[in-house]
């Protein structure tokens, strides 16, 4: 049980340090194609890996299991990535990096109505998450004037919503006995069924021929592969085995991923406002998680 909760956590971690770092590869895909195909692209190349890694079919689904398939690629796939990249359209982009953060709050309110075994409200995750949202709120503000937009930032909240449902699909559907890797292929199946009809109402025109060229491949390749179908996996593991109100605490962390890595590889400089903020960020997630493992 001890390994599996350790191994949870690393699959956490893994997860958020690759989340942490796709922003670099979208930057270079943006330059060449739109957020909406970006998005559908990587998912249908995760679907595809998935399905190359575990052929075999998902056996004995019963109707319930599949509305919570179809409701967790509904939440975690359409709505969450659809909401945000309109809201990015629409509101700054260190606005939309806090909101989304909120997550953690949904998913453990959500939790204390569906999961009972989990769902104990407990004071210690309340400080972490105030500590948590001021250290995310200085990285992604970092100088930068606050400016509001009343529709981007409330589909950002939409976004922080709908995570915190996907997390506690996730973990009902941990609870079926199916291997991770079927399950997760089965929710890219119905996130990307009903991210189709959207694709009519945004500039869906790929370029295929665009597409080949190695500086858009490779960075294809690292969110299909490694973001998405990989990192799903872990995700989802996580949940499994940590419970979605533990894993959904990591989320506080893909804000200070992502300054260590635009330092490290795109060489912007660590602020003062930044460091201060990822520190907050870190004891946020250690005060969130201290007294849940003297609960286990």
């Amino acid at each position: 049980m001890e390994n599996k909760r350790l191994l949870g956590h690393i699959a956490a971690i893994f997860t958020i340090i690759v989340w942490g770092t796709t922003f670099i590869s979208t930057k270079v895909l943006l330059t060449g194609f739109q957020p909406v195909e970006i998005l559908f692209v990587r998912l249908l190349l995760g679907l595809m890996a998935l399905f190359i890694v575990y052929p075999h079919p998902l056996r004995g689904v019963t109707l319930k299991q599949e509305l919570t398939f179809a409701a967790a690629g509904l939440t975690g796939i359409t709505m969450y990535y659809l909401m945000e990249n309109i809201a990015l359209n629409l509101t700054m982009a260190s606005n939309v990096g806090v909101i989304v953060s909120v997550s953690p709050f949904f998913t453990v309110i959500l939790a204390s109505i569906f999961l009972k075994e989990e769902g104990k409200m407990k004071l210690n995750f309340f400080l972490g998450f105030v500590v948590a949202m001021l250290g995310i709120a200085l990285i992604s503000f970092n100088g930068a004037k606050l400016q509001l937009n009343p529709i981007g930032d409330f589909l950002c909240l939409g976004c922080a919503f709908v995570w915190g449902c996907y997390s506690i699909l996730s973990k009902k559907i941990g609870e079926y006995g199916y291997s991770v890797i079927q399950t997760t292929r089965k929710i890219f199946i119905y996130g990307i069924i009903f991210m189709i009809p959207t694709l009519f109402f945004f500039d869906f025109q790929p370029d295929f021929k665009t597409l080949m060229e190695p500086k858009y491949l490779l960075n294809y390749l690292y969110l299909g592969l490694c973001a998405s179908a990989t990192c799903f996996v872990s995700w989802n593991y996580a949940v499994k085995a940590l419970g979605a109100v533990k894993t959904s605490i990591y989320i506080y962390l893909i804000p200070v991923i992502t300054i260590v890595a635009s330092a490290l590889i795109l060489k912007e400089p660590i602020t003062w406002m930044s460091a201060a903020g990822t520190i907050l960020a870190i004891l946020g997630l250690v005060l969130s998680e201290y007294k849940g493992k003297k609960d286990e």
